[in-house]
């Protein structure tokens, strides 16, 4: 059976090369059939074996172009010709095991996320890594769009308001997907000392925030000059072992 693994790219922040990156983890950490779909704006430079769909027309008020809540429309009633359940990537993270699991873990549930790293016991999901069914929670979607900024006051981020508005929401097991920057990095000061490791279960690394893949990989922590007195990451050589 294939299995369906989304990406949304937009904007200029993330080159193709983080979609190509992607593609070519996924592949790696499967075992079955492949459908590898990127919903964009601008599709040059893709992989070709990335199935590529148009970005739905940008109608929302001008502060939502580059914000996460742009990525509502997934909720729609149909969203291309996709069906069933639908792994979602964020482009910025690494793929580091095997991504059947994501699909094999409680297939009933409508919504299976990683639970939000900081916000541990309070039911809220990162959306970074979510596998949700085409068509299960319209009203999410509908709600959104009927006042946009009402939603964004109320909830501030669009996980949050997907989390606390669904109906329905399972969350996978913690090992598999860490944060970089939250799990990974040593505490002040050991992270002057100690290169974060990568523990042996964690399928997912996401890179919220700051450092990105390539800046963590260097040793470069971007901050303001006294932040840097805390905030601070050592050259860590197993991100390029993945991300490629």
């Amino acid at each position: 059976m294939t299995q369906t693994v989304l990406c949304l790219k937009w904007g200029t922040r993330y080159g193709p090369h983080y979609a190509n990156r992607l593609y070519s983890m996924v592949k790696r950490n499967t075992q079955r059939p492949l459908r590898f779909v990127c919903i964009t704006d601008d599709a040059e430079d893709l992989d070709p074996g990335i199935e590529v769909k148009p970005m739905p027309p940008f109608t929302l008020p001008e502060f939502f172009r580059n914000r996460p809540f742009r990525r509502m429309f997934i909720w729609d009633e149909t969203l291309f010709d996709l069906e069933g359940n639908v792994l979602h990537f964020d482009l910025d993270l690494l793929v580091t095991g095997g991504i059947d699991d994501f699909f094999d873990f409680k297939p009933e549930s409508s919504f299976c996320v990683a639970e939000n790293w900081t916000q541990e016991g309070r039911g809220i999901g990162n959306m970074s890594v979510f596998r949700f069914r085409i068509g299960s929670h319209p009203y999410l979607y509908q709600r959104f769009i009927a006042d946009p900024m009402k939603a964004y006051h109320d909830y501030h981020n669009s996980q949050t308001f997907v989390s606390k508005q669904i109906t329905e929401i399972d969350f996978f097991p913690s090992k598999w997907c860490v944060s970089f920057k939250h799990n990974l990095i040593p505490a002040w000061p050991m992270n002057f000392i100690q290169t974060p490791p990568l523990p042996k279960d964690v399928k997912v690394v996401a890179f919220t925030g700051k450092p990105d893949p390539d800046e963590a990989l260097e040793g470069r922590y971007p901050a303001p000059w006294w932040k840097k007195i805390y905030k601070h990451v050592r050259p860590t050589p197993w991100i390029a072992e993945h991300w490629r």
